[in-house]
């Protein structure tokens, strides 16, 4: 018998299908999560999907958990670098949250995927969105909470808890990432999810509840 060497992970042999690039293994697993839900994207429907054998995601990533953390990884990293940079930004506290805002929106309307994946994994508890929480989630609304005081403070935004500012935030990125229920609401087919337009107008409506008008200056009384 043939001592035949073991086959490295992601390598094809003859009569399989050839492996696509990381980034398309990887925008099309998203696709499939965000599509099927975690538990409805079976490792035999995600191979199907992203036409490769059906060990390669085991072989490649290790399990399906750790190719779904990749896909989200991926999805968001130019997202979370962007809004880094952003709200560490030498700016008024105003114009940081909305310069955030404004970018989260665009970020959503271009990649609606991965904003419907993190809507479902926030119903129920689970590994996932305690990886979302960690990895970006958490650390972004960190990041944003002392620009929300200092606002609150200066009596620019009303007094709540941050957690709910954050969700009043980033609640209303589902009318950018749905395209069904937006179809049926407008009666009509809906703009494509990336339209900077429509991302523009639902943050100038959201940040319009969040921010109160500056307040006037005090008189100066002296003579």
């Amino acid at each position: 018998m043939r001592n035949c060497p073991r086959r490295r992970p992601g390598r094809r042999v003859a009569g399989e299908p050839a492996v696509p690039d990381e980034d398309v293994i990887l925008r099309l697993g998203l696709q499939a999560f965000a599509e099927l839900g975690y538990d409805g994207a079976s490792v035999r429907e995600l191979a199907k999907r992203l036409d490769v054998s059906h060990n390669f995601i085991n072989d490649r990533y290790g399990s399906k958990a750790a190719f779904w953390q990749a896909t989200v990884t991926h999805a968001l990293a130019r997202t979370r670098t962007d809004l880094d940079e952003l709200v560490a930004a030498e700016m008024d506290d105003s114009c940081r949250l909305a310069a955030v805002v404004r970018a989260f929106y665009r970020s959503a309307a271009g990649s609606p995927e991965i904003n419907r994946l993190m809507a479902d994994e926030s119903n129920r508890e689970s590994e996932r969105i305690d990886f979302l929480y960690a990895n970006y989630l958490g650390p972004l609304l960190a990041a944003l909470e002392p620009t929300l005081h200092r606002l609150m403070a200066a009596g620019r935004m009303r007094p709540a808890p941050p957690h709910l500012l954050f969700l009043a935030i980033t609640g209303p990125a589902i009318t950018l990432t749905q395209s069904p229920i937006t179809k049926r609401l407008s009666h009509c087919s809906p703009q494509p999810t990336t339209d900077p337009e429509a991302a523009e107008t639902l943050a100038t409506l959201v940040l319009e509840g969040l921010l109160c008008k500056a307040p006037a200056p005090e008189l100066d009384h002296h003579p």
